[in-house]
């Protein structure tokens, strides 16, 4: 192989085969090529494989048995006939070089530095394993009878604790003795195994088909069953659909049917617990807006409360009334006076503008203010009484309000 890398198949003009005898004394290199660079030194870089787990000593990293690595062969002694050499590589993980020596004697690897081994050496003795006798032990085996008998008692000791090993291990294999029984345990086994399968499988089936799909199902697990058990499944509507449902409910729903959120919701049951602690402690009930649905209808508890109530405003206005009938006297004739006056004041002051509109707004202006004060008056305790539409009712601060 490196002749015909160096010869390359051409020889030069120049070539003399009996001056040169090779190529490579021609071209003044080596048949191993960049392989010999330190042959001078003793050196011959090779090919080294690990011969077994090793530790670097630089990095810490486990190397494997069996990695390869460019190193440096150099013969360092002799063992009898048998050279020894040494073998020095770099680490491929790290900068760290180590050094590995043969041991002939001991037919082994010895690292020598840069790394350590990983020790997975055991003896055979101790493992019961069959162990080569040396030739010394063969000699005095076939000469010294005494020593011949000292192994007879020991091969005798070791095959006396083996035997109850064996007689179980015999035992063991005796229950697979018979051929014909394992067959058919064997058989109804995978019969039985057969027809889960096919009934997994038809399951499967009617499943793929009623879900159109058409991939591969695993085997269902327990896992499965426990993860199934715990989904929730939710509303398929989206979050449009919602809303416009949310909208629909509350367009369909009667404005009368509940009121404002910020307003305590009365019921007959809370009025009359209201009421009879009122009566009992002399309070009164919260103070409440009157609406025109409550003196309709209303509820009761309280019905009784508003005639009371009716009842003592009538008899206020009635004395209020008496006492007052000359101040509406009064009033009528200053009333009525109102629109001579004005009228005679006017004619005095703008005498070519009599008869005018402005004149007649003037006039509708003072009548107007005329009639409020006939509808509007205030008794002796200085409370305020309202004609409404729905009847006449008092506020009173003290009094419960309707």
């Amino acid at each position: 192989m490196s002749d015909r890398k160096a010869v390359n198949r051409y020889y030069p003009p120049d070539f003399d085969p009996q001056k040169h005898k090779s190529i490579n004394k021609y071209r003044n290199s080596h048949p191993l090529r960049d392989r010999a660079r330190k042959l001078s030194q003793g050196i011959l870089i090779i090919r080294f494989e690990l011969p077994y787990n090793i530790w670097c000593g630089g990095c810490g990293n486990h190397v494997g048995m069996g990695v390869r690595y460019n190193a440096e062969k150099t013969k360092v002694g002799m063992y009898y006939t048998t050279p020894i050499y040494k073998f020095r590589m770099k680490c491929h993980l790290c900068d760290n070089r180590f050094e590995i020596q043969t041991d002939p004697k001991n037919c082994d690897y010895v690292i020598v530095s840069g790394a350590r081994r990983k020790e997975e050496r055991w003896d055979a003795a101790e493992n019961e394993q069959v162990v080569c006798e040396d030739h010394e032990d063969k000699k005095k085996m076939a000469s010294d009878p005494m020593f011949r008998l000292e192994h007879g008692v020991k091969d005798q000791d070791k095959r006396k604790a083996a035997v109850p090993r064996l007689a179980e291990i015999h035992e063991w294999k005796s229950q697979w003795q018979d051929d014909f029984s394992l067959n058919q345990m064997a058989r109804r086994k995978f019969r039985g195994e057969k027809t889960v399968l096919k009934e997994e499988a038809a399951e499967d089936s009617a499943l793929l088909a009623k879900s159109s799909l058409a991939i591969p199902l695993v085997r269902e697990h327990e896992d499965d069953r426990k993860l199934a058990s715990l989904l929730k499944y939710h509303s398929l509507d989206s979050y449009e659909k919602k809303q416009k449902q949310k909208r629909e409910a509350i367009a369909s729903r009667s404005i009368f049917s509940s009121q404002s959120s910020t307003t305590t919701v009365v019921t007959p049951d809370r009025d009359n617990k209201l009421l009879d602690a009122k009566k009992k402690l002399g309070l009164s009930l919260p103070k409440k807006a009157p609406s025109a649905f409550d003196l309709d209808k209303p509820t009761p508890g309280v019905s009784s409360g508003i005639k009371q109530l009716v009842k003592r405003v009538a008899d206020t206005t009635a004395t209020s009334a008496k006492g007052n009938d000359s101040t509406n006297q009064t009033n009528k004739q200053n009333s009525s006076d109102c629109p001579s006056t004005l009228l005679s004041g006017l004619e005095e002051k703008f005498p070519h503008r009599t008869g005018s509109t402005e004149e007649e707004k003037d006039v509708d202006n003072c009548q107007t203010t005329c009639d409020k004060d006939l509808h509007q008056s205030r008794d002796s305790t200085g409370k305020v009484t309202g004609r409404t539409s729905l009847g006449l009712v008092e506020y009173d601060s003290d009094e419960d309000s309707v």
